[in-house]
């Protein structure tokens, strides 16, 4: 785990109208223990309320890569995807960020050599 990033807020700043309303496109950005280097895996963080929003609006929504909290909570959050982050192990770092892929959209997710 190296650190969090959002293109749509400042994390460690933002408070919403209603945090029980809330869509925030956060950025994992990991990468392998000890050495260089460091790849992103994309989370949309929303609530439930947001969700019955877009669906109303919107239609059918495809859940994958989104992370359901009751409310906006950033020290939550923070804790809830470091652990998941930082709790599987792996032989090798590209079997690890496939795990964590599942997580998040991993930056190589769909890349082919």
């Amino acid at each position: 785990m190296r650190r969090f990033h959002s293109p749509d807020v400042d994390l460690e700043t933002y408070v919403p109208e209603d945090a029980r309303d809330v869509e925030v496109l956060v950025q994992i950005i990991a990468g392998p223990s000890g050495k260089p280097g460091e790849e992103s895996f994309d989370v949309v963080v929303c609530t439930p309320h947001r969700l019955l929003r877009l669906v109303d609006e919107q239609g059918p929504l495809v859940g994958r890569h989104h992370l359901v909290v009751p409310e906006w909570d950033w020290p939550l959050i923070r804790l809830f995807l470091t652990h998941a982050v930082e709790g599987p192990e792996a032989p090798t770092w590209p079997d690890l960020a496939s795990t964590l892929g599942r997580l998040g959209r991993w930056e190589f997710e769909d890349y082919r050599q």
